[in-house]
């Protein structure tokens, strides 16, 4: 249970599904498909969706092609979209506030890329006291192995595995698939 009194509610966060981000991401359309779908769960279920969108001048420029959401996910109208340029997604952002705004305590995780935003997001969340559930199967990367990373696969297999067992005081942390996601209780 989260540590954030008042804060009953849970959101979906979409990370950095922009065109950019997950252009080479692996299983991009599997991905970017698995997290239309929990969009249409959550709003379903009366859940919050947050976007996330990321922001680099000289990668990733405000208003470009590549720093748009791809054309399959739509943000509804009252839909919140934070702007980030770290990769916490709470660091230099107004995450916070729009969450705290709307009650919310947990988080069900989405997006780009695993072995950064996603990750680091993650920790952030736990670390400022929000309960913080990853999609196993909706999260992606790019390949980075010939910088010495694992190939895309065994990170995204590695961070579900620890992040199934990450544990914090008074806080939840662990994985769900896109099909368990939102079912109603």
């Amino acid at each position: 249970m989260t540590t954030l009194a008042n804060r009953s509610r849970t959101a979906l966060l979409v990370i950095d599904v922009q065109n950019g981000v997950v252009e080479h991401a692996h299983n991009r359309d599997e991905v970017v498909a698995n997290v239309a779908t929990l969009v249409g769960k959550a709003r379903a279920a009366g859940v919050d969706v947050v976007w996330v969108q990321h922001s680099n001048p000289e990668h990733l420029p405000r208003e470009s092609d590549g720093w748009q959401f791809v054309p399959e996910l739509v943000v509804a109208d009252g839909e919140p979209v934070v702007h980030k340029t770290y990769a916490d997604s709470f660091e230099a952002t107004d995450l916070e506030e729009v969450l705290a705004g709307k009650g919310i305590g947990s988080l069900v995780v989405s997006g780009a890329q695993t072995d950064e935003c996603i990750r680091s997001t993650l920790h952030g969340a736990i670390v400022r006291g929000y309960d913080a559930l990853l999609v196993s199967d909706a999260h992606t990367t790019e390949d980075l192995s010939e910088w010495g990373a694992p190939t895309p696969d065994k990170v995204v297999a590695h961070t579900n595995l620890y992040w199934e067992n990450h544990t914090a005081p008074g806080r939840t942390a662990g994985v769900v698939t896109t099909e368990d996601a939102f079912k109603p209780a």
